[in-house]
Order: C-alpha cells, then structure tokens, then sequence
C-alpha cells in the first residue's frame, strides 16, 4: 500500500534539524542587560536593518530575557500533506520543538500571523516552562491565557484565542531550521532578546560585538542621564558633545576608583 506524502514526511523527519548549539550564558546575561532597543540600534549600525520581530508586543510587561532560539515553521495547511488530526506526526511538530529544550532556551514560531487557533497552550506551555524555557516568540496566538498567564515564562505574541492548533489555516510543518517570524530571517541557535519593547534577532557572530558597544553606550547614557536630571541642556549631552565628552572621561575615571 502506498504511502501518504504526510507518511513520507513523518517517517523521514527531513523537516526536524539538529539541536542547536548553545550560546554562553553570561553572553546572553549581558545581552539582555543591554535591552532590545540598545541591541536594535547598535544591529542598525552592523548592517542588520531589520531585527525587531514588529506586531508581537509583550504579554507579560516587566519580563526581560536572552537566550538560543528553538524554531517551529508553520504553512498554509494543505490536505494532501496534513491529515488534520490533531495528534498526528506532523500534529505534534509543536510538541517535538519543545522536546530539545534546555533552561535558557527561547521558542521562535513563525505563525503567518494566524489568530484562528493556538499555537501552544497550557500544558505545552507548562512542560516548556519547568524545563527551563524562559519565553515564546510567536507570529500568531496561544490558547488557555488565564492558566498561561501564571507561568513564569516570557511571551511576545499576536494575542490569544479559544481554538486549538488544529482550529485555524495552519499546519506545522519543520522544526529548527529557518524561519520568518514576523517577516524577519530566524535561524535555529540565534540569540533572542526580548523585554517591554519588543523582541530581536541577534545573529550569533555578532553577539560579542554588540556586548562591547552596548556596554560601552550603557556607561555614558548613566552619565548623560544624571546630567539631564540634574537640568543639563541635551544639545551638550545627549549626544556628547566634545566639551561633554571630556566631562564624561572625568566623571567614568572616578567612578571607575569608586568615588
């Protein structure tokens, strides 16, 4: 007997990638310190325009976190390749992206923008969360919001419904390869930082990079701040000016002694 083109899928798993591999953590420590609008900015300057993942505003105000990405691609669903059960293979992409996870680890969907069905709910959500998963990225909803809602877990989405994953045009399709999340380039093993403004890509070869700059922005905002606090014009400090600068290069030696 013939196999289903979904059979094929399954029993090859050509559409589930290796596990990534895992940043330091202090790396995504400091990124997160950082924040996504530093992160953004300085990623500007780096060449990548557009790394904020736009529409997928904070579901949980106050959260901030760094870590890898674990990838889940959905597709427009077609019959001849999604039988439409719940708990078949390709049915259970979204449970396979979670099985790899490790404390730190963030899930990127690319959902389309789907708000018919939900991509995960209250126990995927659960058994992700006390793996040590610390947040979802989604281009697209989650079902169960008032179990969900409890979880320490970060989530940056579309909104929330009563459907399941089923319920919608959908169909999951691969796990930890490339991605467009809110039509931005997502490989497996990024670092995604997310906190009230949103959340970014940070492609891994540039992690270190963007530590050094946004440290070094994050010393003399302080001081630019203390100074705008204290009345100072932002014509002189925000940027510096030359005379600000040499204010500031003063003012960072003594704190550097503890003054």
């Amino acid at each position: 007997m013939a196999q289903t083109a979904n059979e094929r899928w399954s029993k090859n798993d050509r559409n589930i990638g290796p596990d990534i591999t895992r940043p330091d953590p202090a790396l995504c420590e400091a990124l997160r310190k950082i924040g996504s609008a530093t992160v953004a900015g300085f990623l500007y300057d780096l060449g990548v325009t557009r790394p904020h993942m736009s529409g997928l505003p904070s579901w949980t105000p106050g959260k901030s976190i760094a870590g890898p990405a674990l990838t889940l691609q959905c597709m427009p669903k077609r019959q001849d390749l999604d039988s439409g059960i719940e708990y078949s293979e390709l049915g259970m992409m979204h449970h396979k992206v979670l099985y790899p996870a490790q404390p730190g680890d963030i899930v990127v969907v690319d959902a389309r923008g789907e708000m018919e069905g939900g991509i995960f709910g209250e126990m995927l959500c659960t058994y992700f969360a006390k793996k040590g998963g610390v947040g979802m990225i989604i281009d697209g909803c989650i079902r169960d919001w008032p179990d969900v809602k409890e979880l320490d877990l970060g989530l940056w989405m579309r909104g929330v419904t009563p459907n399941h994953g089923m319920q919608n045009r959908l169909m999951f399709w691969a796990v930890n390869q490339p991605i467009a999340c809110s039509d931005v380039f997502v490989m497996p093993g990024d670092i995604i930082v997310a906190d009230d403004d949103g959340a970014v890509v940070v492609p891994i070869k540039l992690a270190e990079e963007l530590v050094k700059l946004g440290e070094e922005k994050r010393g003399w905002e302080t001081f630019t701040r203390m100074k705008l606090q204290q009345g100072g014009d932002v014509r002189d400090y925000y940027p510096l000016s030359a005379e600000a600068e040499i204010e500031y290069q003063a003012w960072a030696k003594l704190q550097a002694r503890g003054v």
